[in-house]
């Protein structure tokens, strides 16, 4: 009974916060989440159609036969207390109307980019920045893709100074989690530097 009762006080005292895993069609989004999940992670992925065919650039994902409808959502403890709870947004314009939803609470995103079809992240950073949402694009390496620094990718997606750009593996785990480590640190500077110059 007393050791329920310390379990369920951990509980409240935990920290939760919000991560938005954002970005292009087929850029590796529900990959990520579910690479670091800890969790059996939720997804709402439905076989690609000959409809989406007209809508959909499928360009260069010959091998992509899903895709996100709704979201993904998946879990990860950071470190004891501190939980970050992941979705993952659909990458096809017609569902951004859900966008709006998701980003609520959210403490910041990852937009991943891939150096393929960077283009494909412009939206996803353009929403972030209106919104002012403190977000760090990581540049999914796909195998055989020309790789490219962090600041070719910031230069060339023409990012605030100070936005983090990070090279990662979205199938990999740790690479994941460093990921979602830096924008939490770098969302924490963010909301502090706002919060002082409020009170000043």
């Amino acid at each position: 009974m007393a050791s329920e009762h310390v379990e369920a006080a951990d509980d409240i005292s935990a920290l939760a916060l919000k991560i938005l895993v954002a970005g292009g069609f087929g850029v590796g989004k529900t990959t990520l989440v579910g690479s670091v999940s800890e969790i059996r992670p939720l997804r709402t992925e439905e076989l690609l159609s000959e409809a989406g065919q007209l809508v959909d650039d499928t360009d260069g994902l010959d091998h992509k036969v899903t895709t996100t409808v709704a979201m993904d959502f998946g879990r990860i403890t950071i470190r004891s207390g501190l939980a970050l709870y992941l979705f993952g947004t659909p990458g096809q314009d017609r569902f951004w109307f859900i966008w709006d939803e998701l980003s609520q609470g959210a403490l910041g995103a990852v937009v991943l980019a891939d150096t393929r079809r960077l283009e494909d992240c412009f939206p996803a950073v353009d929403y972030f920045e209106h919104r002012r949402i403190p977000f760090v694009v990581a540049v999914n390496c796909f195998p055989g893709a020309r790789s490219y620094g962090a600041q070719d990718v910031s230069r060339a997606l023409d990012l605030d100074q100070g936005t983090p750009v990070v090279l990662c593996d979205a199938r990999d785990r740790d690479s994941g989690k460093e990921v979602l480590i830096r924008l939490v640190e770098y969302a924490g500077r963010m909301h502090t530097a706002r919060l002082l110059d409020s009170v000043s």
